[in-house]
């Protein structure tokens, strides 16, 4: 499909070009979601996770969070100066709660690898990834538990924290996409913001 040519718009709303310029940004602000989740499936089940659970995986883990809050920070921000906030606050609930999810499937990867024994049965990429997922969802069907030690506190870590990204970042998005919109808001008659 060809898209229209803007310079032969007569109508002063902008027509067919503004309805075709919206549809592509939105099916382009719609599909980095589904990019970023496949580049980061891609990337778990492809990094060498077969390496001894040790003070090197502590620090990796940690990193990882880091890695994580980083990224949820720089999408707040996007978030706030995006024209399109609340297709932005889909892309960073995506991109923060899938790599949050695969940093700890590759602790549980990697502790289970180092250190056999640490869950009820041995965790392949995917058990990890499935673990970590009802863990994070509370499912807990009990087919796979820790049973060791650092696997328990692996898994508290990770309960602990995944009640602040559904608390405490779901909220911040919230309220980050409300700001930018009421910023993109033109004022009414009164001087203030459309919704105030």
């Amino acid at each position: 499909m060809r898209p229209p040519d803007p310079s032969q718009e007569t109508s002063g709303d902008g027509g067919e070009w503004s309805r075709y310029v919206l549809s592509r940004s939105s099916l382009l602000a719609l599909l980095r979601p589904t990019a970023i989740t496949a580049g980061l499936l891609l990337g778990y089940y492809l990094l060498p996770l077969d390496r001894e659970f040790t003070d090197v995986t502590v620090a990796v883990l940690t990193v990882g969070l880091v890695a994580v809050l980083a990224l949820f920070v720089w999408q707040i921000r996007a978030i706030g100066r995006s024209p399109r906030p609340l297709l932005r606050a889909v892309e960073t609930l995506v991109s923060v709660l899938l790599l949050f999810l695969l940093v700890f499937a590759s602790a549980y990867r990697m502790l289970e690898r180092a250190e056999p024994g640490s869950f009820t049965e041995p965790l392949t990429r995917t058990d990890a990834l499935y673990f970590t997922l009802t863990t994070f969802t509370t499912v807990g069907y009990g087919d796979i538990t820790a049973r060791s030690q650092p696997a328990r506190v692996m898994t508290m870590v990770q309960m602990a924290g995944g009640l602040l990204v559904v608390g405490v970042a779901a909220r911040l998005v919230v309220d980050t996409v409300r700001s930018a919109l009421r910023r993109q808001t033109p004022p009414d008659r009164d001087g203030r913001g459309g919704d105030a």
